[in-house]
């Protein structure tokens, strides 16, 4: 889905952002959650969408972010049984899991694309009928090249990124071996300036963020960022009956949050992302959110490959 126009001084061949740069990107973001939190629908356009991660979360994000996250309870049995768990020990449990489990997919050159294919389901908050896709997509891992992806059954031909433009977080592998493994140095890393630090629920918003879009993790950093999450003191448990998949679920989220990390209660490994979005309608003459939904999305499969159209 389009996120969110997170905004980050980021080039590849270049150092990363400063603190000036991050602070006034997160102060952004925070203005726009502020307007959403108020029922202010943002004007497209009013941030440049060519900057984020566009095969993440297409078009829920700029809707939800701010929206409380609502636990899918199921009541009785179903519940996954994890009373005695808080959700820092699901995440130390996650990144464990994570480091044990280790990736086999190759170092991605900047000129070749991630092949993704995600499975997508969509529930109206009210209740009622499951909606589900299966789409592809194939990402520019720099963005120099045009990107193909099929959201919602729909078809989008991105151009490649301007000179100017950037990516965070970044897909390219040389500047993610740059971000620190270990939880309290990626915190710090997360927190950015003392002089303007970034909230707790921004925090985890850029965890969220790592593990949308599509790339290859350096070893560690994926264990890393659920390490470093599991520092903050709000995080809470949300259960969830399933995945996208029906596969047994725990979640873990933060108060305000849209987002919510899906893992698997008896093995912790991560199953994927649920959030919370909305249909924008215009009603006497305001735009207004409606129709609220949950989406889980589920990555089936990825691969490094060299050009659209190919499958690995």
């Amino acid at each position: 889905m389009d996120e969110l126009t997170t905004v980050r001084a980021w080039d590849a061949d270049r150092p990363g952002p400063s603190d000036e740069a991050r602070t006034a990107a997160r102060a952004r973001l925070e203005a726009a959650m502020a307007r959403e939190s108020d029922g202010a629908v943002p004007r497209a356009g009013r941030l440049s969408r060519r900057i984020v991660l566009r095969t993440a979360f297409a078009g829920l994000t700029a809707t939800a972010v701010g929206a409380v996250v609502v636990a899918l309870d199921g009541g009785g049995d179903r519940r996954p049984r994890l009373e005695a768990v808080s959700a820092a020990d699901v995440l130390r449990r996650a990144a464990d899991r994570s480091r044990a489990a280790g990736s086999d997919l190759p170092v991605p050159r900047d000129d070749q694309y991630f092949y993704t294919r995600t499975y997508i389901s969509r529930v109206p908050a009210k209740g009622g009928p499951a909606r589900t896709w299966t789409d592809e997509s194939w990402m520019s891992v720099d963005g120099s090249k045009p990107s193909l992806r099929r959201e919602y059954g729909k078809v989008h031909h991105d151009p490649p990124l301007g000179k100017h433009e950037v990516r965070w977080p970044p897909t390219v592998y040389s500047e993610l071996q740059k971000m620190p493994t270990d939880p309290d140095e990626l915190l710090a890393r997360f927190r950015g300036s003392e002089d303007a630090p970034a909230s707790d629920i921004m925090i985890f918003f850029d965890g969220c963020m790592l593990m949308m879009a599509p790339r290859v993790m350096p070893p560690g950093l994926q264990a890393g960022t659920f390490g470093a999450l599991s520092k903050l003191p709000r995080i809470r448990l949300d259960y969830a009956d399933a995945d996208g998949f029906g596969r047994s679920a725990v979640g873990v989220t933060y108060p305000g949050a849209s987002f919510t990390f899906l893992f698997d209660p008896r093995t912790y490994d991560y199953l994927g992302l649920r959030a919370k979005g909305s249909s924008p309608k215009k009603i006497h003459g305001e735009w207004r959110q409606t129709d609220y939904y949950y989406e889980t999305r589920t990555l089936k499969d990825i691969q490094v490959v060299d050009r659209i159209g190919q499958h690995g």
